[in-house]
């Protein structure tokens, strides 16, 4: 897309990242929270995500940061590795893994995942975002960023709800509670009654009525906000001590097995969220843009490099931030730039105002990005469509709010993967009946373009079932495709059929052949266009 283009859809990207800067900020300070890594490399992540992979990325509203699904796997590996800096070289070469995954078109991955399963998916994490945001709504203290249905403070999903209910702070559930109405009242009512209410965003409302709140009551015994209920950004006292928050990898272990391993697995499930994204994301795109995902991984590894480089986490497309950014109008890429940079010289210069936003206004604003992920008419809709869509897309979402996202997607994949194999049972071919004068049964079997060994159940079904006294014309006239076991089916039939007074007609695109003694060889004649 041309940069005029870019410029042109300013007033709507401006605003989009405004929102995606608020949701972005304590998500990335909570992922590095949650991966036992310094908060300036979430934040770093965050501003790389933006920046960097915004202006590579071929994606228009997909935004990119720090993501909860590699969380345990980065906690793990600091350990592991023996540091930090030891670290930051596997996200360095992780980064260089996926640019060699765009260069050899591993993208086309992504296009393989079912409907069903992306549905599920989003709607899995719409319900988490809810979860996960209600004790943050009522000023109860659970880890941010922690997006697994078992907490890393021994708590889960839903006894944080609970405790929450004990540990109601007066002041942040009514200033959480404002929020929520403002932003209501902003997207459903005031935004459609002037164009002012467009370009400022109901979220930087409440944002700065949030800040208002917290001076204004600061001291107060009862309705004061604590310190822990806001967010926290590092305060540098100059430039010196900003730039000494950078953490540089360590090249001198790259000869340790152990970084490699690390670094393809990073690259790996780094490449698969970004591909789960890409294809999310497109769909909720009211534009319908698609999205290059090869071009997007080799964007994600340049990202991975840079940040990896100067102290950040491993990156991601992710779908909080991209959700958000649709919702909130978001048009082309500027908005995610725009985002990295508002991260960039918000830490650089107000750090100190940063950290007197209440969590509970975040959690109002994520609550709502939540809810339109996740509306209740999407389940009246796929169970409208049948079990075929509808049962992967429960498992998914069941599996994102009791596991985790990856484990989610997974049982979500493998059930639709076998409600491709039931398909393929029940759609290999088609039988049609027909009684003759002459005493015997005329059964005629279609089979399908493509018969595969998924099919042989049904197939020997049907030929078992057949009585006495049949005559079964098989048309094979317009199968591509006969996979051996089929035909060792077949050929087993024919040893049987006498007993039985069967006779076979083969009806093919060579004619017609009645009772052949071996299929074996009468496929194997067939041209192999046929």
């Amino acid at each position: 897309m041309k940069n005029t283009n870019l410029l042109s859809n300013l007033k709507h990207d401006l605003p989009a990242s405004v929102v995606v800067f608020f949701v972005a900020l304590p998500l990335c300070l909570g992922i590095a929270l949650a991966s036992g890594a310094p908060l300036f490399s979430g934040l770093i992540a965050g501003i790389i995500g933006g920046i960097v992979v915004g202006s590579l990325s071929g994606s228009q509203v997909g935004v990119s940061g720090p993501a909860a699904g590699l969380a345990a796997i980065v906690l793990t590996a600091i350990g592991d590795l023996g540091g930090f800096q030891n670290f930051l070289l596997a996200v360095v070469l992780g980064g260089l893994i996926q640019l060699l995954f765009g260069i050899l078109r591993a993208g086309i991955i992504g296009y393989y995942f079912p409907s069903s399963v992306i549905k599920g998916m989003l709607t899995g994490i719409g319900i988490i975002i809810i979860l996960k945001q209600i004790p943050h709504f009522f000023g109860y203290q659970s880890p941010e960023g922690d997006f697994s249905f078992f907490q890393d403070n021994g708590e889960n999903t839903f006894s944080g709800i609970f405790n929450a209910v004990n540990y109601i702070s007066p002041g942040a559930t009514l200033i959480a509670g404002l929020s929520l109405a403002i932003l209501l009242l902003w997207s459903n009512v005031l935004s459609k009654k002037a164009k002012i209410f467009q370009l400022i965003q109901g979220p930087l409302v409440a944002v700065v009525v949030g800040i208002v709140y917290v001076a204004l009551t600061s001291g107060n015994a009862f309705w004061a906000i604590q310190n822990q209920q806001l967010v926290s950004v590092p305060v540098p006292e100059n430039l010196s001590s900003f730039f000494g928050q950078f953490s540089f990898p360590n090249f001198g272990v790259i000869t340790n097995p152990q970084i490699w391993i690390t670094a393809f697995t990073i690259a790996l499930v780094a490449s698969l969220e970004t591909l789960l994204c890409v294809e999310a994301t497109d769909k909720l795109d009211p534009d319908k843009g698609v999205t290059p995902t090869n071009r997007e991984l080799i964007a994600q590894g340049i990202g991975n490099l840079f940040s990896g480089l100067i102290g950040g986490l491993p990156v991601t497309q992710v779908i909080v931030r991209s959700s958000a950014n649709i919702q909130s109008g978001g048009k082309s890429k500027m908005s995610a730039i725009i985002h990295g940079f508002l991260l960039l010289i918000s830490v650089l210069l107000i750090p100190a105002l940063l950290n007197q936003i209440p969590l509970s206004v975040l959690a109002a604003i994520l609550l709502i990005v939540g809810y339109k992920l996740a509306k209740p008419s999407l389940f009246i809709t796929m169970y409208q469509l049948g079990w075929k869509q509808s049962i992967p897309f429960v498992v998914t979402v069941l599996g994102i709010v009791f596991t985790d996202l990856l484990i989610g997607i997974g049982l979500g994949l493998m059930v639709g993967i076998v409600v491709i194999l039931i398909k393929s049972f029940q759609n290999s071919h088609f039988l049609h009946i027909e009684d003759k004068s002459d005493g015997k049964h005329r059964i005629k079997m279609t089979l399908a373009e493509e018969v595969t060994f998924f099919n042989k159940g049904a197939i020997l079904k049907e030929l078992d079932a057949l009585p006495e006294d049949t005559v079964l014309e098989l048309d094979v006239s317009k199968t591509r495709f006969l996979d051996h076991d089929i035909i060792e089916i077949l050929q087993d039939f024919s040893e049987k059929r006498k007993t039985r007074n069967i006779d076979i007609k083969i009806i093919s695109d060579r004619g017609t052949v009645e009772n052949p003694e071996s299929f074996i060889s009468f496929f194997k004649l067939r041209p192999k266009s046929a």
